[in-house]
């Protein structure tokens, strides 16, 4: 049993976790993720690692309440402990050689984003950071963002903090005011990472995206994280979740994506029906 040390919200709908898990901490790397159980007879679901601190042996996670195993496991408090945590699984981000870097994040992104970004500050790289977010509600992971960041930029859509707009505005005006990137490493919403790609496309700076929004079962078996790089069929648990963004069919992942959106709406809501008559 994997025991929660720590739960803390850090909006309405984000929730991070301290998970007792020493043997995944010792060889967690950033971009690598774990498949957990909240209960015995639970969904196993992948999520990303957020951070590891190997002297207490824990792993952070930090998941969005989106359907009924989210909100299962959020139901969980400091004390109790997971059915199951399996990982690290993955690859890892490739880091080595990187100098300069802009790491972008949209949303929850952000917290798959920060490991990445906090790796590269300890390897002497310079790391430019752009975060999005819908509004300043969901504003996470400000402060360690900017523990790592050379340069850290905010972006809302509303303008409620930081700077209105998206961000590939300030991701450009960078590149154009003559920044000279060894890669970007941009990780959220497909259409933000594809949006990204499409920025740095004519500049040919090397960008790596994260398809880890589109991991269901997280063993290549499920079939439903298959995408289309480069002309070939991958899969995003077991050949990434990091691609070269520049050879990703975005359209067509997002379209696959789209076919479930009502069945998965209306299973969440039963599910969820089911949940309250439990807590009941």
């Amino acid at each position: 049993m994997y025991k929660i040390v720590e739960k803390r919200p850090l909006t309405g709908n984000i929730t991070l976790m301290q998970i007792e898990a020493p043997p995944v901490a010792k060889k967690a790397q950033p971009g690598q993720f774990v498949i957990l159980r909240a209960t015995k007879d639970g969904e196993r679901i992948p999520l990303t690692i957020s951070g590891t601190d190997t002297a207490r042996g824990t792993v952070c996670i930090i998941f969005q309440i989106v359907g009924a195993t989210t909100r299962r496991l959020n139901m969980l408090e400091e004390g109790d402990s997971l059915a199951d945590f399996a990982g690290p699984l993955g690859k890892p981000t490739e880091l080595d050689g990187l100098k300069k870097v802009c790491v972008v994040g949209g949303g929850v992104g952000c917290a798959i984003a920060l490991p990445i970004a906090r790796k590269l500050h300890e390897t002497g790289c310079e790391v430019h950071s752009i975060v999005g977010f819908r509004n300043k509600d969901f504003l996470i992971l400000e402060d360690e963002f900017k523990a790592c960041s050379d340069k850290y930029i905010v972006m809302t859509d509303d303008g409620s903090y930081g700077q209105k707009g998206v961000v590939t505005a300030p991701l450009r005006e960078l590149i154009e005011a003559g920044e000279q990137y060894d890669a970007v490493i941009a990780i959220g919403p497909l259409l933000m990472m594809k949006f990204v790609v499409e920025t740095t496309r004519p500049y040919q700076i090397p960008t790596t995206v994260s398809m880890n929004p589109i991991m269901i079962d997280g063993t290549g078996m499920c079939g439903g994280c298959r995408l289309t790089v480069g002309g070939e069929m991958k899969f995003a648990c077991v050949d990434g979740p990091d691609f070269d963004g520049f050879k990703v069919d975005f359209d067509e992942a997002m379209k696959r994506t789209a076919m479930y959106r009502k069945f998965e709406r209306h299973a969440y809501e039963a599910a969820c029906n089911l949940l309250n008559k439990e807590v009941q």
